[in-house]
């Protein structure tokens, strides 16, 4: 996540008054700050969003976009945690899959970032992700 600190700090500058500039910049402090992955690396899809699930008759049918697939931290993947579910479904998901306190934090870090990201880029000329970031952001900030 270090990579993206300067261009997470650039976005969270331009979106001031948009969200809570403060808010941000201490999850994003509190994310940098966060233990890093200590165990076995595992795979990772590295662009797990629900612009990147498919679904047929009301069910989950395919993940696309393996183009940041990886292996390392998982955190990156908490992401959909963010863009999908409810606070009550992110802590069934996160209970079920044993996500630890640094890894969720990370994940939160992730998502904030991923989400400034495209808010910044697209949000002033495409309603659909000016909608799916600006919740994404709120997420990540309520954890």
């Amino acid at each position: 996540m270090s990579d993206r600190d300067d261009a997470a700090r650039v976005a969270i500058a331009k979106v001031d008054g948009v969200f809570e500039a403060a808010a941000m910049t201490e999850l994003w402090d509190t994310a940098l700050r966060a233990p890093g992955w200590d165990r076995s690396p595992v795979w990772f899809h590295g662009d797990f969003h629900t612009g990147n699930l498919l679904t047929a008759d009301g069910r989950l049918s395919a993940v696309i976009d393996f183009g940041g697939l990886g292996i390392g931290d998982p955190a990156c993947d908490m992401v959909i945690a963010f863009t999908l579910m409810s606070a009550g479904s992110r802590a069934v998901f996160r209970d079920a899959l044993g996500v630890d306190d640094a890894t969720w934090l990370r994940g939160r870090g992730w998502a904030l970032a991923t989400g400034l990201n495209a808010h910044t880029s697209y949000a002033a000329v495409n309603p659909r992700v000016a909608a799916q970031t600006t919740r994404q952001i709120n997420q990540a900030l309520i954890g």
